[in-house]
Protein backbone atom coordinates (compact mmCIF):
# COMPACT_ATOMS: atom_id res chain seq x y z
CA UNK A 1 0.00 0.00 0.00
CA UNK A 2 1.38 3.40 -1.05
CA UNK A 3 2.37 5.78 1.74
CA UNK A 4 0.54 9.09 1.91
CA UNK A 5 3.85 10.99 1.83
CA UNK A 6 6.78 9.42 0.03
CA UNK A 7 8.93 11.88 -1.99
CA UNK A 8 10.27 10.54 -5.27
CA UNK A 9 13.71 12.07 -4.67
CA UNK A 10 14.38 9.82 -1.69
CA UNK A 11 13.18 6.76 -3.63
CA UNK A 12 15.49 7.63 -6.53
CA UNK A 13 18.51 8.12 -4.28
CA UNK A 14 17.76 4.91 -2.41
CA UNK A 15 17.78 2.90 -5.65
CA UNK A 16 21.08 4.45 -6.70
CA UNK A 17 22.02 7.65 -8.47
CA UNK A 18 24.86 7.53 -10.99
CA UNK A 19 27.25 10.22 -12.22
CA UNK A 20 25.75 9.97 -15.71
CA UNK A 21 22.26 10.59 -14.34
CA UNK A 22 23.53 13.66 -12.48
CA UNK A 23 25.18 15.08 -15.61
CA UNK A 24 21.95 14.69 -17.58
CA UNK A 25 19.85 16.22 -14.78
CA UNK A 26 22.37 19.05 -14.38
CA UNK A 27 22.17 20.11 -18.04
CA UNK A 28 18.40 19.77 -18.13
CA UNK A 29 18.02 21.76 -14.90
CA UNK A 30 20.17 24.62 -16.20
CA UNK A 31 18.19 24.80 -19.45
CA UNK A 32 14.85 24.73 -17.61
CA UNK A 33 16.14 27.45 -15.27
CA UNK A 34 16.86 29.67 -18.27
CA UNK A 35 13.42 28.86 -19.70
CA UNK A 36 11.79 29.71 -16.36
CA UNK A 37 13.54 33.09 -16.00
CA UNK A 38 11.45 35.17 -18.44
CA UNK A 39 8.28 33.32 -17.52
CA UNK A 40 8.71 33.90 -13.78
CA UNK A 41 9.23 37.62 -14.36
CA UNK A 42 6.37 37.87 -16.87
CA UNK A 43 3.88 35.98 -14.69
CA UNK A 44 4.68 38.19 -11.70
CA UNK A 45 4.31 41.43 -13.67
CA UNK A 46 1.04 40.26 -15.27
CA UNK A 47 -0.26 39.33 -11.81
CA UNK A 48 0.22 42.89 -10.58
CA UNK A 49 3.24 42.22 -8.34
CA UNK A 50 6.92 43.07 -8.70
CA UNK A 51 9.14 40.89 -10.94
CA UNK A 52 11.32 39.66 -8.07
CA UNK A 53 8.33 37.91 -6.50
CA UNK A 54 8.04 35.68 -9.54
CA UNK A 55 11.73 34.76 -9.29
CA UNK A 56 11.45 34.10 -5.55
CA UNK A 57 8.47 31.81 -6.18
CA UNK A 58 10.28 29.86 -8.87
CA UNK A 59 13.31 29.45 -6.59
CA UNK A 60 11.66 28.59 -3.26
CA UNK A 61 8.56 26.75 -4.45
CA UNK A 62 10.41 25.17 -7.38
CA UNK A 63 13.02 23.73 -5.02
CA UNK A 64 10.49 22.36 -2.51
CA UNK A 65 8.21 20.85 -5.16
CA UNK A 66 11.14 18.91 -6.63
CA UNK A 67 12.66 18.04 -3.24
CA UNK A 68 9.43 16.78 -1.65
CA UNK A 69 7.17 16.02 -4.63
CA UNK A 70 5.70 12.79 -5.90
CA UNK A 71 6.82 13.16 -9.51
CA UNK A 72 10.26 12.38 -10.92
CA UNK A 73 10.29 15.29 -13.36
CA UNK A 74 7.77 17.90 -12.16
CA UNK A 75 8.96 21.51 -12.37
CA UNK A 76 7.14 23.91 -10.07
CA UNK A 77 6.80 27.66 -9.94
CA UNK A 78 4.46 30.51 -10.87
CA UNK A 79 2.21 29.68 -13.83
CA UNK A 80 -0.07 31.48 -16.25
CA UNK A 81 -3.11 29.82 -14.70
CA UNK A 82 -2.60 31.86 -11.51
CA UNK A 83 -2.31 35.26 -13.20
CA UNK A 84 -6.03 35.98 -13.17
CA UNK A 85 -6.48 34.70 -9.62
CA UNK A 86 -3.47 36.54 -8.17
CA UNK A 87 -4.33 39.80 -9.93
CA UNK A 88 -7.88 39.63 -8.58
CA UNK A 89 -6.75 38.96 -5.00
CA UNK A 90 -4.14 41.73 -5.09
CA UNK A 91 -6.73 44.16 -6.46
CA UNK A 92 -9.25 43.31 -3.74
CA UNK A 93 -7.13 42.47 -0.69
CA UNK A 94 -3.68 43.87 -1.44
CA UNK A 95 -0.34 42.06 -1.25
CA UNK A 96 -0.82 41.04 2.38
CA UNK A 97 -4.16 39.44 1.46
CA UNK A 98 -2.45 37.46 -1.30
CA UNK A 99 0.23 36.17 1.06
CA UNK A 100 -2.35 35.09 3.64
CA UNK A 101 -4.52 33.44 0.97
CA UNK A 102 -1.51 31.56 -0.39
CA UNK A 103 -0.50 30.25 3.05
CA UNK A 104 -4.08 29.08 3.70
CA UNK A 105 -4.15 27.44 0.26
CA UNK A 106 -0.92 25.64 1.10
CA UNK A 107 -2.44 24.30 4.32
CA UNK A 108 -5.50 23.12 2.35
CA UNK A 109 -3.28 21.34 -0.18
CA UNK A 110 -1.46 19.51 2.61
CA UNK A 111 -4.82 18.45 4.04
CA UNK A 112 -5.96 17.30 0.57
CA UNK A 113 -2.89 15.08 0.38
CA UNK A 114 -3.24 13.68 3.89
CA UNK A 115 -6.89 12.85 3.19
CA UNK A 116 -5.80 11.10 -0.03
CA UNK A 117 -7.74 13.42 -2.32
CA UNK A 118 -5.12 13.00 -5.04
CA UNK A 119 -7.14 10.40 -6.93
CA UNK A 120 -10.42 12.30 -6.46
CA UNK A 121 -9.18 15.47 -8.17
CA UNK A 122 -8.38 13.42 -11.28
CA UNK A 123 -12.11 12.98 -11.84
CA UNK A 124 -12.66 16.66 -12.65
CA UNK A 125 -14.21 16.65 -16.16
CA UNK A 126 -11.93 17.43 -19.09
CA UNK A 127 -14.35 19.98 -20.66
CA UNK A 128 -14.33 21.95 -17.40
CA UNK A 129 -10.50 22.02 -17.31
CA UNK A 130 -10.29 23.06 -20.97
CA UNK A 131 -13.03 25.66 -20.40
CA UNK A 132 -11.34 27.53 -17.57
CA UNK A 133 -7.86 27.07 -19.05
CA UNK A 134 -8.97 28.60 -22.35
CA UNK A 135 -10.77 31.36 -20.44
CA UNK A 136 -7.60 32.13 -18.48
CA UNK A 137 -5.61 32.20 -21.73
CA UNK A 138 -7.96 34.77 -23.28
CA UNK A 139 -7.89 36.83 -20.08
CA UNK A 140 -4.06 36.82 -20.02
CA UNK A 141 -3.97 37.91 -23.67
CA UNK A 142 -6.41 40.72 -22.88
CA UNK A 143 -4.29 42.01 -19.97
CA UNK A 144 -1.27 42.35 -22.27
CA UNK A 145 -2.84 44.57 -24.94
CA UNK A 146 -1.91 47.81 -23.17
CA UNK A 147 1.81 46.98 -22.87
CA UNK A 148 1.88 45.09 -26.17
CA UNK A 149 0.68 48.14 -28.11
CA UNK A 150 2.27 50.68 -25.76
CA UNK A 151 -1.09 52.38 -25.18
CA UNK A 152 -1.29 55.48 -23.00
CA UNK A 153 -4.36 55.08 -20.80
CA UNK A 154 -4.96 57.61 -18.08
CA UNK A 155 -6.33 56.35 -14.80
CA UNK A 156 -6.69 52.76 -13.65
CA UNK A 157 -7.50 50.14 -16.28
CA UNK A 158 -10.94 48.53 -15.73
CA UNK A 159 -10.73 45.13 -14.06
CA UNK A 160 -13.47 43.44 -16.12
CA UNK A 161 -12.98 41.92 -19.57
CA UNK A 162 -15.43 44.12 -21.49
CA UNK A 163 -14.27 47.26 -19.68
CA UNK A 164 -10.66 46.56 -20.64
CA UNK A 165 -11.46 46.21 -24.32
CA UNK A 166 -13.58 49.37 -24.17
CA UNK A 167 -10.59 51.27 -22.78
CA UNK A 168 -8.28 49.80 -25.43
CA UNK A 169 -10.50 50.86 -28.32
CA UNK A 170 -11.04 54.30 -26.81
CA UNK A 171 -7.28 54.88 -26.53
CA UNK A 172 -6.00 52.99 -29.56
CA UNK A 173 -4.86 56.24 -31.20
CA UNK A 174 -2.13 56.47 -28.54
CA UNK A 175 -0.35 53.37 -29.85
CA UNK A 176 3.43 53.34 -29.49
CA UNK A 177 4.67 51.77 -32.71
CA UNK A 178 8.10 51.06 -31.26
CA UNK A 179 6.56 49.06 -28.41
CA UNK A 180 4.31 47.26 -30.90
CA UNK A 181 7.33 46.37 -33.06
CA UNK A 182 9.12 44.94 -29.99
CA UNK A 183 6.03 42.87 -29.15
CA UNK A 184 5.88 41.47 -32.69
CA UNK A 185 9.61 40.74 -32.69
CA UNK A 186 9.29 38.92 -29.35
CA UNK A 187 6.43 36.77 -30.65
CA UNK A 188 8.30 35.89 -33.85
CA UNK A 189 11.53 35.01 -32.02
CA UNK A 190 9.68 33.00 -29.34
CA UNK A 191 7.81 30.96 -31.92
CA UNK A 192 10.50 30.36 -34.52
CA UNK A 193 13.83 30.31 -32.65
CA UNK A 194 13.26 26.64 -31.82
CA UNK A 195 14.04 25.90 -35.49
CA UNK A 196 17.55 27.20 -34.80
CA UNK A 197 18.01 25.64 -31.35
CA UNK A 198 15.92 23.31 -29.21
CA UNK A 199 18.08 23.93 -26.16
CA UNK A 200 17.86 27.71 -25.75
CA UNK A 201 14.29 29.03 -25.34
CA UNK A 202 13.11 31.62 -27.84
CA UNK A 203 11.56 33.76 -25.09
CA UNK A 204 14.95 34.09 -23.39
CA UNK A 205 16.63 35.06 -26.66
CA UNK A 206 13.85 37.59 -27.36
CA UNK A 207 14.35 39.23 -23.96
CA UNK A 208 18.13 39.47 -24.41
CA UNK A 209 17.90 40.92 -27.93
CA UNK A 210 15.11 43.43 -27.27
CA UNK A 211 16.67 44.57 -23.99
CA UNK A 212 20.01 45.24 -25.68
CA UNK A 213 18.35 47.07 -28.59
CA UNK A 214 16.25 49.26 -26.29
CA UNK A 215 19.26 50.09 -24.09
CA UNK A 216 21.72 50.80 -26.91
CA UNK A 217 19.35 52.94 -28.97
CA UNK A 218 17.56 54.44 -25.94
CA UNK A 219 14.14 53.66 -27.41
CA UNK A 220 11.08 55.37 -25.97
CA UNK A 221 9.30 52.41 -24.39
CA UNK A 222 8.43 51.49 -20.82
CA UNK A 223 10.68 49.00 -19.05
CA UNK A 224 10.46 47.01 -15.84
CA UNK A 225 12.64 49.67 -14.19
CA UNK A 226 10.43 52.58 -15.26
CA UNK A 227 7.35 50.82 -13.88
CA UNK A 228 8.66 48.93 -10.82
CA UNK A 229 12.03 50.52 -10.08
CA UNK A 230 15.09 48.53 -9.01
CA UNK A 231 14.92 44.72 -8.92
CA UNK A 232 16.29 43.33 -5.63
CA UNK A 233 19.10 40.82 -6.09
CA UNK A 234 18.29 39.10 -2.81
CA UNK A 235 15.30 38.06 -0.74
CA UNK A 236 14.55 37.72 2.94
CA UNK A 237 12.13 35.96 5.25
CA UNK A 238 9.02 37.98 6.03
CA UNK A 239 6.13 36.27 7.82
CA UNK A 240 2.77 37.67 6.71
CA UNK A 241 0.72 39.10 9.56
CA UNK A 242 -2.44 37.05 9.95
CA UNK A 243 -5.31 38.54 11.91
CA UNK A 244 -7.64 35.75 12.99
CA UNK A 245 -10.60 38.13 13.09
CA UNK A 246 -10.44 38.69 9.33
CA UNK A 247 -9.32 35.22 8.29
CA UNK A 248 -12.73 34.41 6.82
CA UNK A 249 -12.18 37.01 4.09
CA UNK A 250 -9.43 34.88 2.61
CA UNK A 251 -11.11 31.47 2.67
CA UNK A 252 -12.68 31.75 -0.79
CA UNK A 253 -9.53 32.98 -2.59
CA UNK A 254 -7.52 30.34 -0.71
CA UNK A 255 -9.88 27.60 -1.93
CA UNK A 256 -9.50 28.89 -5.50
CA UNK A 257 -5.70 28.81 -5.25
CA UNK A 258 -5.74 25.35 -3.66
CA UNK A 259 -8.11 23.81 -6.22
CA UNK A 260 -6.35 25.38 -9.18
CA UNK A 261 -2.96 24.40 -7.81
CA UNK A 262 -4.09 20.82 -7.22
CA UNK A 263 -5.63 20.48 -10.68
CA UNK A 264 -2.68 22.04 -12.52
CA UNK A 265 -0.01 20.11 -10.60
CA UNK A 266 -1.67 16.71 -10.99
CA UNK A 267 -2.50 17.40 -14.63
CA UNK A 268 1.15 18.27 -15.23
CA UNK A 269 2.28 15.14 -13.37
CA UNK A 270 -0.04 12.95 -15.48
CA UNK A 271 1.32 14.50 -18.70
CA UNK A 272 4.87 13.89 -17.44
CA UNK A 273 4.04 10.24 -16.63
CA UNK A 274 2.97 9.75 -20.22
CA UNK A 275 6.24 11.21 -21.48
CA UNK A 276 8.56 9.10 -19.32
CA UNK A 277 6.39 6.03 -18.76
CA UNK A 278 6.31 6.56 -15.01
CA UNK A 279 3.78 6.88 -12.20
CA UNK A 280 3.62 9.86 -9.90
CA UNK A 281 2.41 9.76 -6.29
CA UNK A 282 -0.55 12.10 -6.31
CA UNK A 283 -1.00 12.53 -2.56
CA UNK A 284 2.71 13.15 -2.02
CA UNK A 285 2.58 15.70 -4.82
CA UNK A 286 -0.32 17.56 -3.17
CA UNK A 287 1.50 17.68 0.17
CA UNK A 288 4.65 19.00 -1.52
CA UNK A 289 2.63 21.63 -3.38
CA UNK A 290 1.07 22.63 -0.07
CA UNK A 291 4.41 22.99 1.71
CA UNK A 292 5.76 25.01 -1.25
CA UNK A 293 2.80 27.40 -1.10
CA UNK A 294 3.20 27.82 2.65
CA UNK A 295 6.89 28.64 2.25
CA UNK A 296 6.68 30.85 -0.86
CA UNK A 297 4.84 33.80 0.81
CA UNK A 298 7.24 33.69 3.76
CA UNK A 299 10.01 34.66 1.32
CA UNK A 300 7.79 37.16 -0.48
CA UNK A 301 6.61 34.84 -3.25
CA UNK A 302 3.23 34.15 -4.84
CA UNK A 303 1.23 30.92 -5.46
CA UNK A 304 2.98 28.10 -7.29
CA UNK A 305 2.05 24.82 -8.89
CA UNK A 306 3.34 22.30 -11.41
CA UNK A 307 4.18 23.93 -14.74
CA UNK A 308 3.33 21.73 -17.73
CA UNK A 309 5.50 23.57 -20.28
CA UNK A 310 8.60 23.66 -18.05
CA UNK A 311 8.05 20.04 -16.99
CA UNK A 312 7.84 19.01 -20.65
CA UNK A 313 11.04 20.98 -21.37
CA UNK A 314 12.74 19.13 -18.53
CA UNK A 315 11.73 15.74 -19.95
CA UNK A 316 12.74 16.65 -23.52
CA UNK A 317 16.19 17.73 -22.32
CA UNK A 318 16.82 14.47 -20.49
CA UNK A 319 15.77 15.25 -16.92
CA UNK A 320 14.63 12.05 -15.23
CA UNK A 321 14.86 12.69 -11.49
CA UNK A 322 13.88 15.48 -9.08
CA UNK A 323 17.53 16.59 -9.06
CA UNK A 324 16.87 18.39 -12.37
CA UNK A 325 14.14 20.46 -10.71
CA UNK A 326 16.43 21.31 -7.81
CA UNK A 327 19.17 22.42 -10.25
CA UNK A 328 16.56 24.58 -12.05
CA UNK A 329 15.83 26.40 -8.75
CA UNK A 330 19.54 26.86 -7.97
CA UNK A 331 20.14 28.20 -11.51
CA UNK A 332 17.44 30.83 -11.02
CA UNK A 333 18.89 31.73 -7.61
CA UNK A 334 22.35 32.36 -9.13
CA UNK A 335 20.84 34.41 -11.97
CA UNK A 336 18.88 36.51 -9.47
CA UNK A 337 21.90 37.09 -7.23
CA UNK A 338 24.35 38.04 -9.98
CA UNK A 339 22.27 39.28 -12.90
CA UNK A 340 18.97 40.36 -11.30
CA UNK A 341 19.92 44.05 -11.45
CA UNK A 342 19.82 43.93 -15.24
CA UNK A 343 16.21 42.72 -15.29
CA UNK A 344 15.02 46.33 -14.86
CA UNK A 345 16.10 47.02 -18.46
CA UNK A 346 13.64 44.50 -19.95
CA UNK A 347 10.94 46.27 -22.05
CA UNK A 348 7.37 45.76 -20.85
CA UNK A 349 6.29 45.20 -24.47
CA UNK A 350 8.72 42.27 -24.66
CA UNK A 351 7.12 40.67 -21.58
CA UNK A 352 3.72 41.29 -23.20
CA UNK A 353 4.90 39.38 -26.28
CA UNK A 354 6.13 36.49 -24.12
CA UNK A 355 2.77 36.30 -22.33
CA UNK A 356 0.83 36.46 -25.60
CA UNK A 357 2.72 33.36 -26.73
CA UNK A 358 2.03 31.74 -23.36
CA UNK A 359 -1.69 32.52 -23.67
CA UNK A 360 -1.76 30.98 -27.15
CA UNK A 361 -0.08 27.81 -25.89
CA UNK A 362 -2.48 27.70 -22.91
CA UNK A 363 -5.60 28.19 -25.02
CA UNK A 364 -5.92 24.53 -26.02
CA UNK A 365 -8.00 25.68 -28.96
CA UNK A 366 -7.70 22.31 -30.69
CA UNK A 367 -9.18 20.55 -27.66
CA UNK A 368 -11.78 23.31 -27.42
CA UNK A 369 -12.93 22.79 -31.01
CA UNK A 370 -12.81 19.00 -30.64
CA UNK A 371 -15.09 19.05 -27.57
CA UNK A 372 -17.67 21.26 -29.33
CA UNK A 373 -17.95 18.61 -32.05
CA UNK A 374 -18.81 15.92 -29.51
CA UNK A 375 -21.43 15.51 -26.81
CA UNK A 376 -23.80 18.42 -26.25
CA UNK A 377 -23.40 17.91 -22.49
CA UNK A 378 -19.63 18.40 -22.69
CA UNK A 379 -20.11 21.40 -24.97
CA UNK A 380 -22.43 23.09 -22.47
CA UNK A 381 -19.94 22.59 -19.61
CA UNK A 382 -17.09 23.87 -21.80
CA UNK A 383 -18.86 27.02 -23.03
CA UNK A 384 -20.39 27.98 -19.67
CA UNK A 385 -17.08 27.51 -17.81
CA UNK A 386 -15.21 29.45 -20.50
CA UNK A 387 -17.63 32.40 -20.48
CA UNK A 388 -17.82 32.58 -16.68
CA UNK A 389 -14.01 32.55 -16.44
CA UNK A 390 -13.70 35.40 -18.93
CA UNK A 391 -16.70 37.53 -17.97
CA UNK A 392 -17.24 36.84 -14.27
CA UNK A 393 -14.71 35.05 -12.08
CA UNK A 394 -12.60 31.89 -12.14
CA UNK A 395 -13.89 30.73 -8.74
CA UNK A 396 -17.49 30.98 -9.85
CA UNK A 397 -16.61 29.32 -13.16
CA UNK A 398 -15.15 26.26 -11.42
CA UNK A 399 -18.00 26.04 -8.90
CA UNK A 400 -20.74 26.37 -11.52
CA UNK A 401 -18.87 24.08 -13.92
CA UNK A 402 -18.56 21.34 -11.30
CA UNK A 403 -22.23 21.58 -10.32
CA UNK A 404 -23.31 21.51 -13.97
CA UNK A 405 -21.01 18.56 -14.70
CA UNK A 406 -22.52 16.60 -11.80
CA UNK A 407 -26.12 17.43 -12.76
CA UNK A 408 -25.59 16.63 -16.44
CA UNK A 409 -23.80 13.41 -15.56
CA UNK A 410 -26.72 12.34 -13.35
CA UNK A 411 -29.16 13.19 -16.11
CA UNK A 412 -27.18 11.09 -18.58
CA UNK A 413 -26.92 8.23 -16.08
CA UNK A 414 -30.66 8.32 -15.39
CA UNK A 415 -31.35 8.01 -19.12
CA UNK A 416 -29.24 4.85 -19.17
CA UNK A 417 -31.29 3.33 -16.34
CA UNK A 418 -34.11 1.15 -17.65
CA UNK A 419 -36.62 -1.46 -16.57
CA UNK A 420 -36.99 -4.03 -19.32
CA UNK A 421 -39.68 -6.67 -19.82
CA UNK A 422 -38.00 -10.06 -20.08
CA UNK A 423 -39.78 -12.33 -22.58
CA UNK A 424 -39.00 -15.59 -24.28
CA UNK A 425 -36.24 -15.10 -26.82
CA UNK A 426 -34.85 -11.81 -25.51
CA UNK A 427 -32.05 -13.61 -23.69
CA UNK A 428 -30.91 -16.80 -25.47
CA UNK A 429 -28.94 -17.88 -22.41
CA UNK A 430 -32.03 -18.10 -20.22
CA UNK A 431 -35.17 -20.24 -20.41
CA UNK A 432 -38.40 -18.56 -19.34
CA UNK A 433 -40.83 -20.99 -20.95
CA UNK A 434 -41.38 -23.14 -17.88
CA UNK A 435 -42.46 -20.22 -15.69
CA UNK A 436 -46.17 -20.59 -14.95
CA UNK A 437 -48.79 -17.93 -15.52
CA UNK A 438 -48.80 -15.36 -12.75
CA UNK A 439 -45.04 -14.77 -12.78
CA UNK A 440 -43.57 -11.86 -14.72
CA UNK A 441 -39.86 -11.16 -15.08
CA UNK A 442 -38.39 -7.68 -15.42
CA UNK A 443 -34.82 -6.43 -15.41
CA UNK A 444 -33.37 -3.24 -13.96
CA UNK A 445 -30.35 -1.95 -15.85
CA UNK A 446 -28.21 0.73 -14.20
CA UNK A 447 -27.48 2.01 -10.70
CA UNK A 448 -30.43 2.48 -8.36
CA UNK A 449 -29.39 6.01 -7.33
CA UNK A 450 -31.26 9.22 -6.57
CA UNK A 451 -31.13 10.40 -10.19
CA UNK A 452 -33.12 7.37 -11.36
CA UNK A 453 -34.95 6.32 -8.18
CA UNK A 454 -38.19 8.14 -9.02
CA UNK A 455 -38.20 6.70 -12.53
CA UNK A 456 -37.77 3.16 -11.18
CA UNK A 457 -40.48 3.69 -8.57
CA UNK A 458 -43.08 4.91 -11.06
CA UNK A 459 -42.29 2.15 -13.56
CA UNK A 460 -42.39 -0.68 -11.02
CA UNK A 461 -45.63 0.60 -9.50
CA UNK A 462 -47.16 0.76 -12.98
CA UNK A 463 -46.09 -2.80 -13.75
CA UNK A 464 -47.73 -4.19 -10.65
CA UNK A 465 -51.00 -2.34 -11.32
CA UNK A 466 -51.16 -2.89 -15.08
CA UNK A 467 -50.71 -6.65 -15.08
CA UNK A 468 -52.50 -9.29 -13.08
CA UNK A 469 -49.39 -10.92 -11.77
CA UNK A 470 -48.88 -12.60 -8.43
CA UNK A 471 -45.08 -12.74 -8.39
CA UNK A 472 -42.78 -10.08 -9.81
CA UNK A 473 -39.22 -11.30 -10.45
CA UNK A 474 -36.83 -8.35 -10.70
CA UNK A 475 -33.41 -9.15 -12.13
CA UNK A 476 -30.74 -6.84 -10.69
CA UNK A 477 -27.53 -8.29 -12.14
CA UNK A 478 -26.80 -4.91 -13.81
CA UNK A 479 -27.42 -2.83 -10.68
CA UNK A 480 -23.96 -2.04 -9.23
CA UNK A 481 -25.21 -0.12 -6.18
CA UNK A 482 -28.15 1.53 -4.42
CA UNK A 483 -27.91 4.85 -2.60
CA UNK A 484 -30.13 6.03 0.28
CA UNK A 485 -32.65 7.68 -2.06
CA UNK A 486 -32.84 4.51 -4.12
CA UNK A 487 -33.39 2.44 -0.98
CA UNK A 488 -36.09 4.82 0.23
CA UNK A 489 -37.96 4.74 -3.08
CA UNK A 490 -37.59 0.97 -3.39
CA UNK A 491 -39.06 0.59 0.09
CA UNK A 492 -42.10 2.62 -0.99
CA UNK A 493 -42.42 0.46 -4.13
CA UNK A 494 -42.34 -2.73 -2.05
CA UNK A 495 -45.16 -1.42 0.17
CA UNK A 496 -47.26 -0.39 -2.84
CA UNK A 497 -46.73 -3.70 -4.64
CA UNK A 498 -47.43 -5.76 -1.52
CA UNK A 499 -50.61 -3.72 -1.03
CA UNK A 500 -52.03 -5.14 -4.28
CA UNK A 501 -51.07 -8.70 -3.18
CA UNK A 502 -48.04 -9.06 -5.44
CA UNK A 503 -44.85 -10.63 -4.10
CA UNK A 504 -41.33 -9.58 -5.17
CA UNK A 505 -38.39 -11.89 -5.82
CA UNK A 506 -35.00 -10.30 -6.53
CA UNK A 507 -32.40 -11.96 -8.72
CA UNK A 508 -28.69 -11.31 -9.25
CA UNK A 509 -28.30 -9.15 -6.16
CA UNK A 510 -24.62 -8.36 -5.51
CA UNK A 511 -23.07 -7.97 -2.06
CA UNK A 512 -23.17 -4.16 -2.15
CA UNK A 513 -26.89 -4.02 -2.93
CA UNK A 514 -27.68 -6.83 -0.47
CA UNK A 515 -25.90 -5.03 2.36
CA UNK A 516 -27.93 -1.85 1.65
CA UNK A 517 -31.17 -3.87 1.71
CA UNK A 518 -30.23 -5.52 5.00
CA UNK A 519 -29.03 -2.30 6.61
CA UNK A 520 -32.26 -0.50 5.73
CA UNK A 521 -34.54 -3.35 6.82
CA UNK A 522 -35.87 -3.95 3.30
CA UNK A 523 -34.42 -7.47 3.31
CA UNK A 524 -36.81 -8.43 6.12
CA UNK A 525 -39.71 -6.68 4.41
CA UNK A 526 -39.04 -8.67 1.22
CA UNK A 527 -38.18 -11.90 3.10
CA UNK A 528 -34.49 -12.75 2.83
CA UNK A 529 -35.36 -15.96 0.97
CA UNK A 530 -36.68 -13.75 -1.86
CA UNK A 531 -33.30 -12.11 -2.36
CA UNK A 532 -31.42 -14.45 -4.69
CA UNK A 533 -27.85 -14.30 -5.94
CA UNK A 534 -28.66 -15.68 -9.42
CA UNK A 535 -31.60 -16.26 -11.75
CA UNK A 536 -31.70 -20.05 -11.43
CA UNK A 537 -32.37 -19.75 -7.69
CA UNK A 538 -34.83 -16.89 -8.29
CA UNK A 539 -36.91 -18.97 -10.77
CA UNK A 540 -37.29 -21.79 -8.29
CA UNK A 541 -38.11 -19.37 -5.48
CA UNK A 542 -40.70 -17.52 -7.63
CA UNK A 543 -42.56 -20.80 -8.32
CA UNK A 544 -42.52 -21.63 -4.61
CA UNK A 545 -43.96 -18.20 -3.74
CA UNK A 546 -46.63 -18.56 -6.44
CA UNK A 547 -47.63 -21.99 -5.09
CA UNK A 548 -47.88 -20.55 -1.58
CA UNK A 549 -50.14 -17.76 -2.84
CA UNK A 550 -52.32 -20.16 -4.82
CA UNK A 551 -52.49 -22.53 -1.86
CA UNK A 552 -53.61 -19.76 0.44
CA UNK A 553 -56.25 -18.62 -2.07
CA UNK A 554 -57.51 -22.22 -2.49
CA UNK A 555 -57.78 -22.67 1.27
CA UNK A 556 -59.97 -19.60 1.47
Amino acid sequence: MEKVFSPKLFSVLKKGYSKKMFQTDLMSGIIVGIVALPLAIAFAVASGVTPDKGLVTAIVAGFLISFLGGSRVQIGGPTGAFIVVVAGIVHQYGMSGLLISTVLAGIMLVIFGLLKFGSVIKFIPHPLVVGFTSGIALTIFTTQIKDGFGLSISGELPSDFIGKWGAYFANFSSINWTAFAITLATIVISLFFKKISQKIPGSFVAIVITTIVVSVFDLDVTTIGSVFGEIPSSFSIDFPEIELAGISNYIQPAITIALLGAIESLLSAVVADGMIGGNHRSNTELIAQGIANIASPIFGGIPATGAIARTATNVKNGGRTPVAGIVHAITLLLIMLFFGKYAKLIPMSCLAGVLMVVSYNMSEWRSFVSITKGSKYDTVILIVTFLLTVLVDLTIAIEVGMVMACLLFMQRMSKQCEILTVTEGTDPLENYSFLPKGIDVYEISGPFFFGAAKKYRETLRGLANAHRVKVLVIRMRHVPFMDSTGVNNFGAVIDEIHAVNVKIVLSGVNESVRSELERSGLADKLDKLNICSNFDIAKVRAVEVLNEINGNEFSK
